[in-house]
């Protein structure tokens, strides 16, 4: 437990601010948080008013027993209409409310500029971004770049348990259930690094199963979508041109996909772009030389319980592989 809290909080002050739903960035997020402190506004009101007629009860002297019945008759409509008709005006007023803003929050007004797949794993978060053709359609992980003011559609999944994706100050929870696609939808209104996390406890490493939306200017989302679609850069450096035959020898490559390489596999991130990241390990670690290296000398000492295994490598492969690994901008 210790270990899980000290890289939740390694995430957070390394990685980005700690997410919120109190400051709203984005057309759905706004909504939802004006509908959370009018609900709340709501419930302080009723508290404080019971609170005060129990206070005047306490503190009101009893009335004579000549007017017993006429005090009862006169309690009889107090409960009627203090336990009964205001209770239900404000029931029904609230959800009337609550519907009225979950409506205009179902749907984008205009068309979503694109629609990204999120499929949610044991313990990361799989993002495809689909193309005109195959050659345009790449996939990357634990991080999701939109352009700013623009609606973006979300097609959500799970490959093994049920997942919630969060981004709280984009829009609310939307639960990734195996076999089944939910459409979310999130816009926002300035640029920025909006951190989200799983709302589903999916198993041990449920607390560090981060992401990041990374919203930009339109021109600059399209030069990062345009250098995504690329395959891996060939290695300039002669230890970075070692790491890749350590990558490509190993378990590795059984793993994880590089493009435009033999790489192909399927059950880890996508590696073409590694270096693109901000962190690693579905935000639980910054992406720096050591933390890669420890990450595959040791993944089970960082977190716990994740799927990936310790690579054995000799200090010199590890060294040039992790130099490769650097080099996939």
């Amino acid at each position: 437990m210790r270990s899980l809290r000290a890289a939740a909080a390694l995430a957070l002050t390394g990685c980005g601010a700690s997410p919120t739903y109190l400051r709203g960035s984005g057309y759905v997020a706004d909504r939802l948080a004006t509908l959370g402190w009018g609900l709340l506004a709501i419930a302080a009101a009723v508290v404080v008013v019971i609170g005060l007629l129990v206070l005047a009860a306490v503190l009101r002297r009893r009335p004579p027993a000549s007017t017993d019945r006429m005090s009862s008759a006169g309690g009889l409509s107090w409960i009627v209409i203090g336990g009964i008709v205001v209770p239900a005006v404000i029931l029904l007023g609230s959800m009337v409310y609550s519907l009225r803003v979950l409506a205009a929050t179902d749907r984008p007004e205009a068309k979503p500029a694109l629609a990204i797949q999120v499929i949610g794993h044991r313990w990361w978060w799989e993002v495809r971004y689909p193309g005109s053709s195959p050659q345009e359609t790449f996939t990357t992980a634990n991080e999701i770049h939109v352009p700013v003011g623009l609606p973006v559609q979300l097609e959500l999944t799970a490959a093994d348990v049920i997942h919630s994706f969060w981004i709280p100050q984009l829009a609310g929870k939307t639960d990734l259930i195996p076999g089944q696609r939910n459409v979310a939808w999130i816009e926002a209104d300035t640029a920025g690094r909006y951190w989200g996390h799983c709302g589903e406890y999916c198993g041990l490493q449920h607390a560090n199963m981060m992401m990041a939306v990374v919203a930009e200017a339109p021109a600059e989302f399209s030069r990062w979508l345009e250098a995504q679609r690329r395959p891996a850069p060939t290695p300039s450096l002669p230890a970075a041109l070692a790491g890749r035959a350590v990558f490509t020898r190993t378990a590795c490559a059984m793993c994880h996909t590089v493009r435009g390489t033999e790489a192909s596999g399927v059950l880890g991130p996508d590696l073409t772009h590694l270096a693109s990241r901000r962190s690693i390990a579905a935000g639980a670690l910054t992406n720096s030389h050591g933390n890669l290296a420890g990450w595959i000398a040791n993944p089970q000492a960082l977190k716990p319980g994740v799927l990936m295994p310790a690579v054995p490598l000799q200090p010199d492969e590890l060294h040039a592989l992790v130099s490769y690994l650097r080099d996939l901008r």
